[in-house]
């Protein structure tokens, strides 16, 4: 299991809405789970699309909520004006880089380019044991779902280890998500003396 307890989540998202209502019902009902556990939340702030969502719902639950931006984007006026904590950083690999810090764990919900960016930004960090947080993603509606057979043929051709595939967590349901969070119990990291056959070719 993971050394500490879990006490933020960063949370990757869509600057837009969906074609379904399930998908902001879903960020509401994920951050309702946080406040359950006194957990807070950490995004890129923006007050448009599911951010906009995730901030209305942390603000009605109660959920401490850091944001972090960059300036440009600041100036553009999407961030959001009910954050708890706003972190104004110069470059999207900064605020990349901030969330990454400050965060306990990684949640992707229903997003675009970004959002899937950010995410498997994250999981390969933790296969190169960068850090040994959680990462998930909240399947809502089945989104997920073309991605995670990718995920499968990265593994039947030799791609990705099945040890990596499986550190992914993936759920439909939002407490189950974060339980699974709970008990995460993180592989060696890629390069270690444990992982595989040293003399093959390296997988990423």
């Amino acid at each position: 299991m993971i050394d500490t307890p879990i006490r933020s989540i960063a949370i990757f998202c869509g600057s837009a809405s969906g074609s379904k209502p399930v998908y902001g019902d879903a960020a509401t009902a994920l951050t309702g789970v946080l406040a359950d556990r006194n957990i807070s939340v950490i995004s890129g702030g923006g007050k448009v699309g599911l951010m906009g969502k995730i901030a209305d719902a942390c603000r009605h639950f109660g959920v401490h909520h850091t944001g972090v931006m960059s300036g440009n984007l600041i100036e553009n006026e999407i961030l959001s004006d009910g954050l708890d904590k706003t972190i104004r950083v110069q470059t999207m690999h900064d605020r990349k880089r901030t969330i990454s810090e400050l965060s306990d764990g990684f949640v992707a919900l229903p997003g675009g380019p970004g959002t899937f960016e950010e995410i498997l930004e994250q999981w390969t960090w933790a296969q190169l044991g960068l850090h040994k947080k959680p990462c998930g993603l909240l399947n809502v509606e089945s989104y997920f779902d073309p991605l995670i057979k990718m995920f499968s043929q990265m593994a039947e051709q030799g791609f990705l280890s099945k040890q990596y595939l499986d550190m992914f967590i993936i759920s439909d349901e939002p407490a189950a998500l974060i339980e699974a969070f709970q008990s995460y119990n993180p592989p060696p990291s890629k390069w270690s003396s444990s992982y595989g056959d040293r003399s093959s070719t390296p997988q990423t």
